[in-house]
Protein backbone atom coordinates (compact mmCIF):
# COMPACT_ATOMS: atom_id res chain seq x y z
CA UNK A 1 0.00 0.00 0.00
CA UNK A 2 1.39 3.36 -1.02
CA UNK A 3 1.69 5.94 1.77
CA UNK A 4 0.98 9.64 1.23
CA UNK A 5 4.70 10.32 1.55
CA UNK A 6 5.49 7.76 -1.13
CA UNK A 7 2.87 9.27 -3.44
CA UNK A 8 4.51 12.66 -3.00
CA UNK A 9 7.90 11.15 -3.85
CA UNK A 10 6.49 9.55 -7.02
CA UNK A 11 4.99 12.87 -8.10
CA UNK A 12 8.31 14.59 -7.42
CA UNK A 13 10.03 12.28 -9.91
CA UNK A 14 7.73 13.35 -12.77
CA UNK A 15 10.13 16.06 -14.07
CA UNK A 16 12.92 13.47 -14.17
CA UNK A 17 10.72 11.11 -16.16
CA UNK A 18 9.71 13.88 -18.55
CA UNK A 19 13.33 14.54 -19.48
CA UNK A 20 14.99 11.17 -18.94
CA UNK A 21 12.27 8.54 -19.10
CA UNK A 22 13.47 7.02 -22.35
CA UNK A 23 17.03 6.75 -21.06
CA UNK A 24 15.65 4.93 -18.03
CA UNK A 25 13.53 2.47 -20.01
CA UNK A 26 16.31 1.81 -22.52
CA UNK A 27 18.61 0.81 -19.67
CA UNK A 28 15.79 -1.21 -18.09
CA UNK A 29 15.30 -3.32 -21.23
CA UNK A 30 19.06 -3.80 -21.63
CA UNK A 31 19.28 -5.15 -18.07
CA UNK A 32 16.22 -7.38 -18.28
CA UNK A 33 16.84 -8.92 -21.69
CA UNK A 34 20.46 -9.59 -20.79
CA UNK A 35 19.95 -11.00 -17.29
CA UNK A 36 16.64 -12.80 -17.86
CA UNK A 37 16.75 -14.47 -21.30
CA UNK A 38 13.56 -16.38 -20.46
CA UNK A 39 11.52 -13.23 -21.07
CA UNK A 40 13.04 -12.46 -24.48
CA UNK A 41 10.27 -14.34 -26.37
CA UNK A 42 7.77 -11.80 -25.00
CA UNK A 43 9.42 -8.84 -26.74
CA UNK A 44 9.69 -8.01 -30.42
CA UNK A 45 13.36 -7.24 -31.03
CA UNK A 46 12.47 -5.08 -34.04
CA UNK A 47 10.55 -2.76 -31.72
CA UNK A 48 13.56 -2.73 -29.43
CA UNK A 49 15.86 -1.78 -32.30
CA UNK A 50 13.57 1.04 -33.44
CA UNK A 51 13.15 2.35 -29.89
CA UNK A 52 9.36 2.23 -30.02
CA UNK A 53 9.12 -0.22 -27.11
CA UNK A 54 11.31 2.00 -24.95
CA UNK A 55 9.33 5.13 -25.79
CA UNK A 56 6.03 3.39 -25.12
CA UNK A 57 7.15 2.18 -21.70
CA UNK A 58 8.61 5.58 -20.85
CA UNK A 59 5.28 7.20 -21.65
CA UNK A 60 3.40 4.57 -19.63
CA UNK A 61 5.62 5.06 -16.58
CA UNK A 62 5.26 8.83 -16.89
CA UNK A 63 1.47 8.68 -17.12
CA UNK A 64 1.35 6.36 -14.12
CA UNK A 65 3.49 8.74 -12.06
CA UNK A 66 1.45 11.77 -13.11
CA UNK A 67 -1.79 10.06 -12.14
CA UNK A 68 -0.62 8.19 -9.05
CA UNK A 69 -3.40 9.92 -7.04
CA UNK A 70 -6.15 9.12 -9.56
CA UNK A 71 -5.47 5.99 -11.54
CA UNK A 72 -8.87 6.24 -13.22
CA UNK A 73 -7.42 9.12 -15.26
CA UNK A 74 -5.21 6.62 -17.10
CA UNK A 75 -8.30 5.84 -19.18
CA UNK A 76 -7.86 3.06 -21.74
CA UNK A 77 -4.13 2.65 -21.10
CA UNK A 78 -4.60 -0.08 -18.48
CA UNK A 79 -7.00 -2.06 -20.68
CA UNK A 80 -4.56 -1.85 -23.60
CA UNK A 81 -1.74 -3.17 -21.43
CA UNK A 82 -3.88 -5.99 -20.04
CA UNK A 83 -4.96 -7.12 -23.50
CA UNK A 84 -1.42 -7.05 -24.89
CA UNK A 85 -0.25 -9.07 -21.89
CA UNK A 86 -3.04 -11.62 -22.31
CA UNK A 87 -2.30 -12.07 -26.02
CA UNK A 88 1.35 -12.79 -25.15
CA UNK A 89 0.46 -14.86 -22.05
CA UNK A 90 2.22 -12.70 -19.47
CA UNK A 91 2.04 -14.52 -16.11
CA UNK A 92 2.32 -13.37 -12.45
CA UNK A 93 5.86 -14.79 -12.22
CA UNK A 94 7.04 -12.30 -14.84
CA UNK A 95 6.21 -9.28 -12.69
CA UNK A 96 8.98 -9.66 -10.06
CA UNK A 97 11.54 -9.77 -12.88
CA UNK A 98 10.25 -6.52 -14.32
CA UNK A 99 10.13 -4.90 -10.88
CA UNK A 100 13.67 -5.86 -9.96
CA UNK A 101 15.06 -4.57 -13.26
CA UNK A 102 13.05 -1.35 -13.07
CA UNK A 103 14.37 -0.51 -9.59
CA UNK A 104 17.89 -1.37 -10.71
CA UNK A 105 17.55 0.89 -13.72
CA UNK A 106 16.29 3.76 -11.52
CA UNK A 107 19.35 3.42 -9.27
CA UNK A 108 21.76 3.21 -12.21
CA UNK A 109 20.30 6.07 -14.26
CA UNK A 110 19.46 8.54 -11.48
CA UNK A 111 22.53 7.84 -9.40
CA UNK A 112 22.82 7.75 -5.58
CA UNK A 113 22.01 11.44 -5.02
CA UNK A 114 18.59 11.22 -6.70
CA UNK A 115 17.82 7.52 -6.29
CA UNK A 116 17.80 7.55 -2.51
CA UNK A 117 16.48 4.67 -0.47
CA UNK A 118 13.24 6.59 0.01
CA UNK A 119 12.82 7.01 -3.77
CA UNK A 120 13.53 3.33 -4.40
CA UNK A 121 11.10 2.29 -1.66
CA UNK A 122 8.42 4.56 -3.10
CA UNK A 123 8.85 3.20 -6.60
CA UNK A 124 8.91 -0.38 -5.28
CA UNK A 125 5.54 0.23 -3.61
CA UNK A 126 4.16 2.01 -6.69
CA UNK A 127 5.27 -0.80 -8.98
CA UNK A 128 3.77 -3.44 -6.69
CA UNK A 129 0.48 -1.53 -6.66
CA UNK A 130 0.40 -1.51 -10.47
CA UNK A 131 1.50 -5.16 -10.70
CA UNK A 132 -1.29 -6.22 -8.35
CA UNK A 133 -3.86 -4.32 -10.45
CA UNK A 134 -2.64 -5.82 -13.74
CA UNK A 135 -2.28 -9.37 -12.39
CA UNK A 136 -5.83 -9.31 -11.06
CA UNK A 137 -7.23 -7.90 -14.31
CA UNK A 138 -5.29 -10.40 -16.41
CA UNK A 139 -6.41 -13.31 -14.23
CA UNK A 140 -10.00 -12.28 -14.78
CA UNK A 141 -9.51 -12.15 -18.55
CA UNK A 142 -7.74 -15.53 -18.60
CA UNK A 143 -10.56 -17.08 -16.57
CA UNK A 144 -13.22 -15.53 -18.81
CA UNK A 145 -11.51 -16.76 -21.98
CA UNK A 146 -11.11 -20.28 -20.59
CA UNK A 147 -14.76 -20.46 -19.48
CA UNK A 148 -16.22 -19.08 -22.74
CA UNK A 149 -17.76 -21.52 -25.27
CA UNK A 150 -14.87 -22.69 -27.42
CA UNK A 151 -12.40 -20.91 -25.15
CA UNK A 152 -9.12 -22.18 -23.77
CA UNK A 153 -6.23 -21.33 -21.48
CA UNK A 154 -2.59 -21.18 -22.59
CA UNK A 155 -1.59 -22.40 -26.04
CA UNK A 156 -3.88 -24.40 -28.33
CA UNK A 157 -2.73 -26.09 -31.51
CA UNK A 158 -4.30 -25.01 -34.80
CA UNK A 159 -3.78 -26.37 -38.30
CA UNK A 160 -3.33 -24.14 -41.34
CA UNK A 161 -6.25 -25.34 -43.45
CA UNK A 162 -5.52 -22.84 -46.23
CA UNK A 163 -2.74 -20.41 -47.09
CA UNK A 164 -3.88 -17.74 -49.57
CA UNK A 165 -1.73 -14.95 -51.09
CA UNK A 166 -3.73 -11.71 -50.95
CA UNK A 167 -1.10 -9.45 -52.55
CA UNK A 168 2.62 -9.45 -53.25
CA UNK A 169 3.29 -9.01 -49.55
CA UNK A 170 0.23 -10.17 -47.56
CA UNK A 171 -0.80 -13.81 -47.12
CA UNK A 172 -3.83 -15.12 -45.24
CA UNK A 173 -3.65 -18.15 -42.96
CA UNK A 174 -6.94 -19.96 -42.28
CA UNK A 175 -6.61 -21.69 -38.91
CA UNK A 176 -8.70 -24.58 -37.56
CA UNK A 177 -8.21 -26.26 -34.16
CA UNK A 178 -6.45 -29.60 -34.30
CA UNK A 179 -8.82 -30.97 -31.63
CA UNK A 180 -11.81 -30.30 -33.93
CA UNK A 181 -13.74 -28.47 -31.21
CA UNK A 182 -15.38 -25.03 -31.57
CA UNK A 183 -13.31 -21.89 -31.15
CA UNK A 184 -14.09 -18.88 -29.01
CA UNK A 185 -15.97 -15.98 -30.50
CA UNK A 186 -14.16 -12.65 -30.57
CA UNK A 187 -14.94 -8.99 -30.99
CA UNK A 188 -14.07 -7.62 -34.46
CA UNK A 189 -10.82 -5.71 -34.14
CA UNK A 190 -9.19 -8.16 -31.74
CA UNK A 191 -6.03 -10.19 -32.35
CA UNK A 192 -4.59 -13.58 -31.42
CA UNK A 193 -1.17 -14.43 -30.05
CA UNK A 194 1.15 -16.86 -31.84
CA UNK A 195 3.94 -18.88 -30.25
CA UNK A 196 6.63 -19.77 -32.78
CA UNK A 197 9.94 -21.61 -32.56
CA UNK A 198 12.43 -20.29 -35.11
CA UNK A 199 15.96 -21.73 -35.23
CA UNK A 200 15.47 -23.11 -31.74
CA UNK A 201 14.34 -19.75 -30.33
CA UNK A 202 10.83 -19.10 -29.04
CA UNK A 203 9.16 -15.86 -30.09
CA UNK A 204 5.62 -14.56 -29.66
CA UNK A 205 3.68 -12.24 -31.91
CA UNK A 206 0.17 -10.76 -32.15
CA UNK A 207 -1.81 -10.77 -35.42
CA UNK A 208 -5.20 -9.20 -36.07
CA UNK A 209 -8.11 -11.46 -36.90
CA UNK A 210 -9.11 -10.49 -40.43
CA UNK A 211 -12.48 -12.23 -40.85
CA UNK A 212 -15.72 -12.12 -38.89
CA UNK A 213 -16.25 -14.70 -36.10
CA UNK A 214 -17.67 -18.06 -37.24
CA UNK A 215 -17.13 -20.38 -34.20
CA UNK A 216 -14.98 -22.91 -36.06
CA UNK A 217 -11.91 -21.14 -37.48
CA UNK A 218 -9.84 -17.96 -37.51
CA UNK A 219 -8.07 -16.03 -40.26
CA UNK A 220 -4.98 -13.90 -39.89
CA UNK A 221 -3.43 -11.97 -42.78
CA UNK A 222 0.30 -11.40 -42.39
CA UNK A 223 2.46 -8.87 -44.20
CA UNK A 224 5.98 -9.99 -45.01
CA UNK A 225 8.02 -7.33 -43.23
CA UNK A 226 11.57 -6.62 -44.48
CA UNK A 227 13.79 -8.39 -41.98
CA UNK A 228 10.74 -9.56 -40.02
CA UNK A 229 11.67 -12.81 -38.31
CA UNK A 230 8.15 -14.02 -37.58
CA UNK A 231 6.49 -12.84 -40.79
CA UNK A 232 9.25 -14.32 -42.96
CA UNK A 233 8.98 -17.62 -41.12
CA UNK A 234 5.21 -17.73 -41.57
CA UNK A 235 5.42 -16.89 -45.28
CA UNK A 236 8.31 -19.23 -46.12
CA UNK A 237 8.18 -22.10 -43.64
CA UNK A 238 4.57 -22.64 -42.50
CA UNK A 239 2.71 -24.52 -45.25
CA UNK A 240 -0.94 -25.45 -45.58
CA UNK A 241 -1.31 -28.42 -43.26
CA UNK A 242 1.25 -27.07 -40.83
CA UNK A 243 0.39 -26.32 -37.21
CA UNK A 244 0.69 -23.25 -35.03
CA UNK A 245 0.25 -22.59 -31.30
CA UNK A 246 -2.40 -19.93 -30.67
CA UNK A 247 -3.35 -17.95 -27.60
CA UNK A 248 -6.99 -16.92 -27.26
CA UNK A 249 -8.24 -13.65 -28.84
CA UNK A 250 -7.70 -10.40 -26.96
CA UNK A 251 -7.71 -6.68 -27.64
CA UNK A 252 -9.52 -3.54 -26.51
CA UNK A 253 -9.83 -1.96 -29.98
CA UNK A 254 -13.20 -3.40 -30.92
CA UNK A 255 -16.24 -2.56 -32.98
CA UNK A 256 -19.03 -0.89 -31.00
CA UNK A 257 -22.29 -2.82 -31.15
CA UNK A 258 -24.71 -0.24 -32.57
CA UNK A 259 -26.32 0.74 -35.87
CA UNK A 260 -24.48 4.05 -36.36
CA UNK A 261 -22.92 4.45 -39.83
CA UNK A 262 -19.36 3.17 -39.77
CA UNK A 263 -16.25 4.61 -41.44
CA UNK A 264 -13.21 2.31 -41.66
CA UNK A 265 -10.01 3.99 -42.86
CA UNK A 266 -6.86 1.92 -43.30
CA UNK A 267 -3.37 2.18 -44.72
CA UNK A 268 -1.34 -0.84 -45.86
CA UNK A 269 -1.67 -3.89 -43.62
CA UNK A 270 -3.89 -1.80 -41.33
CA UNK A 271 -6.69 -3.20 -43.47
CA UNK A 272 -6.68 -6.52 -41.59
CA UNK A 273 -8.81 -5.75 -38.48
CA UNK A 274 -11.07 -3.45 -40.50
CA UNK A 275 -12.07 -6.44 -42.64
CA UNK A 276 -13.50 -8.27 -39.62
CA UNK A 277 -15.25 -5.09 -38.55
CA UNK A 278 -16.69 -4.44 -42.01
CA UNK A 279 -17.90 -7.99 -42.52
CA UNK A 280 -19.61 -8.08 -39.13
CA UNK A 281 -21.24 -4.68 -39.65
CA UNK A 282 -22.43 -5.49 -43.18
CA UNK A 283 -23.98 -8.79 -42.11
CA UNK A 284 -25.87 -6.84 -39.44
CA UNK A 285 -27.18 -4.39 -42.06
CA UNK A 286 -25.07 -1.46 -40.93
CA UNK A 287 -23.95 1.27 -43.38
CA UNK A 288 -20.18 1.06 -43.96
CA UNK A 289 -17.79 3.47 -45.67
CA UNK A 290 -14.57 1.55 -46.35
CA UNK A 291 -11.55 3.67 -47.34
CA UNK A 292 -8.21 1.99 -47.98
CA UNK A 293 -4.83 3.40 -49.00
CA UNK A 294 -2.25 1.11 -50.61
CA UNK A 295 1.18 1.73 -52.08
CA UNK A 296 0.14 0.34 -55.48
CA UNK A 297 -2.04 -2.32 -57.07
CA UNK A 298 0.46 -5.10 -56.36
CA UNK A 299 0.45 -4.26 -52.64
CA UNK A 300 -3.35 -3.90 -52.51
CA UNK A 301 -4.82 -6.89 -50.67
CA UNK A 302 -8.46 -8.07 -50.66
CA UNK A 303 -9.52 -6.14 -53.75
CA UNK A 304 -11.64 -9.05 -55.01
CA UNK A 305 -13.27 -9.41 -51.61
CA UNK A 306 -14.21 -5.72 -51.59
CA UNK A 307 -15.68 -6.10 -55.08
CA UNK A 308 -17.76 -9.06 -53.91
CA UNK A 309 -18.98 -7.18 -50.85
CA UNK A 310 -19.91 -4.16 -52.95
CA UNK A 311 -22.05 -6.40 -55.18
CA UNK A 312 -23.69 -8.13 -52.21
CA UNK A 313 -24.20 -5.30 -49.72
CA UNK A 314 -25.88 -2.12 -51.01
CA UNK A 315 -25.01 -0.27 -47.78
CA UNK A 316 -21.27 -0.54 -48.47
CA UNK A 317 -19.36 2.33 -50.07
CA UNK A 318 -15.77 1.30 -50.82
CA UNK A 319 -12.93 3.57 -51.94
CA UNK A 320 -9.32 2.61 -52.70
CA UNK A 321 -6.41 4.99 -53.26
CA UNK A 322 -3.01 3.98 -54.66
CA UNK A 323 0.05 6.07 -54.01
CA UNK A 324 1.22 5.05 -57.48
CA UNK A 325 -0.43 3.28 -60.41
CA UNK A 326 0.88 1.34 -63.40
CA UNK A 327 -0.34 -0.89 -66.21
CA UNK A 328 -0.36 -4.00 -64.01
CA UNK A 329 -3.21 -2.73 -61.79
CA UNK A 330 -6.18 -5.11 -61.93
CA UNK A 331 -8.73 -2.43 -61.08
CA UNK A 332 -8.63 1.36 -61.28
CA UNK A 333 -8.37 3.09 -57.89
CA UNK A 334 -10.68 5.86 -56.75
CA UNK A 335 -7.73 8.16 -56.28
CA UNK A 336 -3.96 8.40 -56.75
CA UNK A 337 -1.39 9.85 -54.38
CA UNK A 338 -1.19 10.40 -50.64
CA UNK A 339 -4.30 10.77 -48.43
CA UNK A 340 -5.93 14.19 -48.64
CA UNK A 341 -8.49 15.96 -46.52
CA UNK A 342 -10.58 16.66 -49.62
CA UNK A 343 -10.96 12.92 -50.26
CA UNK A 344 -12.17 12.28 -46.73
CA UNK A 345 -14.49 15.29 -46.85
CA UNK A 346 -15.99 13.89 -50.05
CA UNK A 347 -16.37 10.29 -48.93
CA UNK A 348 -17.28 10.52 -45.24
CA UNK A 349 -20.91 11.08 -44.13
CA UNK A 350 -20.22 14.46 -42.56
CA UNK A 351 -23.91 15.41 -42.58
CA UNK A 352 -24.72 12.75 -39.97
CA UNK A 353 -23.30 11.07 -36.88
CA UNK A 354 -20.83 8.23 -37.62
CA UNK A 355 -18.15 6.14 -35.93
CA UNK A 356 -14.63 6.22 -37.39
CA UNK A 357 -11.94 3.57 -36.92
CA UNK A 358 -8.51 3.96 -38.50
CA UNK A 359 -5.25 2.00 -38.58
CA UNK A 360 -1.99 2.14 -40.48
CA UNK A 361 1.53 3.57 -40.19
CA UNK A 362 1.91 6.18 -37.46
CA UNK A 363 2.25 9.22 -39.81
CA UNK A 364 -0.84 8.02 -41.70
CA UNK A 365 -2.86 7.76 -38.50
CA UNK A 366 -1.66 11.17 -37.33
CA UNK A 367 -2.93 12.68 -40.58
CA UNK A 368 -6.27 10.88 -40.39
CA UNK A 369 -6.81 11.92 -36.77
CA UNK A 370 -5.97 15.56 -37.51
CA UNK A 371 -8.21 15.59 -40.58
CA UNK A 372 -11.15 14.02 -38.77
CA UNK A 373 -10.87 16.70 -36.09
CA UNK A 374 -10.70 19.42 -38.73
CA UNK A 375 -13.83 17.99 -40.35
CA UNK A 376 -15.69 18.19 -37.04
CA UNK A 377 -15.59 14.53 -36.02
CA UNK A 378 -15.62 14.29 -32.17
CA UNK A 379 -12.65 12.45 -30.65
CA UNK A 380 -15.00 10.13 -28.78
CA UNK A 381 -16.28 8.84 -32.14
CA UNK A 382 -12.80 8.26 -33.57
CA UNK A 383 -10.80 5.21 -32.53
CA UNK A 384 -7.40 3.87 -33.53
CA UNK A 385 -4.82 1.33 -32.45
CA UNK A 386 -1.12 0.71 -32.98
CA UNK A 387 0.02 -2.68 -34.23
CA UNK A 388 3.19 -2.33 -32.15
CA UNK A 389 3.93 -0.32 -29.01
CA UNK A 390 1.70 2.70 -28.51
CA UNK A 391 3.12 5.96 -29.82
CA UNK A 392 1.86 9.52 -29.92
CA UNK A 393 -0.20 11.00 -32.74
CA UNK A 394 0.16 14.60 -31.54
Amino acid sequence: MLTDTQRDIIKATVPLLETGGETLTTHFYKLMLSDYPEVRPLFNQAHQARGTQQRALANGVLQYARNIDRLEALGPLAAQIVNKHVALQIQPEHYPIVGACLLRAIRDVLGPELATDAVIDAWAAAYQQLADILIAAERQVYDTLAAAPGGWRGARQFRVSRKVPESEEITSFYLEPVDGKPVAAFHPGQYIGLRLTIDGEEIRRNYSLSAAPNNHSYRISVKREPGGKASTFLHDHVPAGGTLDLFAPAGAFTLADNDTPLALISGGVGITPTLAMAETALIAGRAVIFIHYARNGRAHAFGELLDAWAARYPRLQAYVVYEQTDATDKRPPNGVGRPTSSQLAQWLPLNQEFDAYFLGPTPFMAFIRRTLRDLGQPDERSRYEFFGPAETLN
